[in-house]
């Protein structure tokens, strides 16, 4: 008998597993723009964060919005405006922290616990969102270095690091975009231990001669190659674009030409 009601209970969970792999990839089809959530946490919990927390509004992200239409355009998307953001409640809760060791098992077991606190931590806002993204303020004055970011393609959800100060806010945004063609397939263009972009994917210009220096960065790539060893990090999405390889991991491109 209980041997039944376990089949039964794995079945309904593998089925529910199908049904979210289903929807993830769904929307990569582009029949519609995608309602993007951002709530703000404050992980240094202090009163500076907490009145930068409450300055922000919807039009600080509407940047982002626009650029993801202007890169669009040049895919020939057939969506004037693929995602829509909406600013939601602040979250008093920290996203768990994923794993350092990079274990399979601890990695597999983080992405559980954080799609889990998101089911519990998603404030409503107008539209349900297709994508949630937990953006984790920190006070510069007091964490001046911050760790990477995190997002996953399995829930749609991310858990990014930035500073709350003005002084930060465009170069917040490259982050946050960066972070949310995660979770939509695209993957990091960079080498992990030098963080300088891979060429070409990870070059917003690879076909450029003189190869160096590069104008823009490639989003996923991270940062703008002035050399073969030297790279900068964009202080706004202006000096950004999305390359072909990562336009075909997020389906805005079919096929991507021979480098």
């Amino acid at each position: 008998m209980w041997k039944k009601i376990r089949i039964v209970i794995l079945l309904l969970i593998l089925a529910k597993v199908a049904q979210f792999t289903w929807l993830d990839k769904g929307v990569l089809e582009w029949k519609k723009n995608l309602y993007v959530a951002v709530y703000p946490v404050n992980v240094s919990g202090s009163a500076e964060v907490s009145a930068y927390l409450q300055s922000l509004n919807k039009d600080d992200f509407e940047p982002l919005t626009q650029y993801f239409a202007a890169e669009a355009k040049q895919y020939q998307l057939n969506i004037h405006r693929p995602f829509e953001f909406q600013l939601g409640g602040e979250v008093k809760e920290i996203p768990p922290v994923p794993p350092s060791d990079g274990h399979i098992l601890n990695t597999m077991l983080w992405s559980l616990k954080f799609r889990y606190f998101a089911w519990n931590n998603s404030p409503k806002v107008s539209v349900p969102p297709d994508i949630r993204l937990y953006l984790l303020y920190y006070d510069p004055t007091t964490h001046p270095q911050l760790s990477h970011s995190t997002a996953l393609n399995k829930g749609r959800i991310g858990r990014i690091n930035l500073f709350a100060a003005k002084a930060y806010a465009k170069q917040n945004l490259v982050i946050v975009g960066h972070e949310l063609l995660h979770t939509l397939n695209a993957t990091d263009k960079y080498d992990l231990n030098s963080n300088l972009p891979l060429y070409p994917d990870g070059f917003a210009e690879p076909d450029k001669a003189p190869r160096y220096p590069q104008g823009y960065a490639e989003i996923m790539g991270g940062r703008i190659p002035l050399s073969e060893v030297l790279a900068k990090i964009p202080e706004d999405l202006s000096r950004t674009l999305i390359g072909e390889k990562t336009a075909q991991e997020i389906g805005w491109l079919k096929e991507v030409k021979n480098q």
